[in-house]
């Protein structure tokens, strides 16, 4: 397995890993961001999914410990902000937060879209927590997502944007409830949103050619 491989490899292990670790904590009513932010001991739950992870893809768990060599450096990292500051996360594109009762695979509905919201590097962290808790909170749409300090080849800037879906776009009452809540969390500048249609076609924005559905 050549240098390339390797790291793609770890690169899928860790998402693989991390939703694991999300799904175990969440089954126990706690969310990663809450026991980072409280200072709150979670180090036997990354232990046992590292277990769990190397039992049920010894390969990947190979590739796993080979960029991180144990639990205790996975636990450390995760401590100081991986997965829940945008700024502190480098493993991963994305930090993801469905809210309560939401699957996971609802974002990936033809019906949903989400409002953009694009942030400054030194303005995201803040604005993420912002919409994070209110996702949480069941105060917005259906799951939000924000990207991260990872360098993704696809983005266009240096700018970070969040993503606030909701589930429906066609449903106008509830986008723009989302909408109106968002600029009580402060964002009060015109945002568009897009629905999954436009990206699903691979239809992005350019000079001349507006591809947001609702602008507000």
């Amino acid at each position: 397995m050549d240098e390339v491989d390797s790291e793609a490899l770890a690169d899928v292990a860790y998402g693989i890993f991390d939703h694991l670790l999300s799904r175990r904590l969440q089954a126990r009513g706690k969310y990663l961001f809450a026991l980072v932010e409280g200072g709150i001991d979670f180090s036997e739950d990354v232990t046992e999914t590292v277990v769990r992870f190397s039992d049920e893809y010894p390969q990947l768990a190979e590739a796993l410990l080979a960029r991180f060599g144990s639990a205790d450096t996975i636990y450390r990292m995760l401590s100081l902000g991986e997965g829940v500051v945008p700024s502190k996360t480098t493993q991963m594109y994305w930090i993801v937060q469905d809210a309560p009762g939401s699957l996971p695979e609802a974002i990936e509905d033809e019906h949903a879209g989400k409002w953009l919201i694009f942030q400054e590097p030194d303005a995201a962290d803040a604005a993420w927590k912002k919409v994070r808790d209110a996702t949480v909170a069941l105060d917005l749409g259906i799951s939000a997502k924000v990207s991260t300090a990872k360098p993704n080849p696809d983005s266009r800037d240096s700018r970070r944007v969040i993503y606030i879906y909701t589930k429906d776009w066609a449903d106008e009452p509830d986008v723009m409830r989302v909408r109106e809540n968002l600029r009580g969390l402060g964002f009060t500048d015109r945002i568009g949103y897009k629905r999954n249609l436009e990206t699903f076609a691979g239809e992005y924005a350019k000079k001349g050619k507006r591809v947001t559905y609702y602008s507000a």
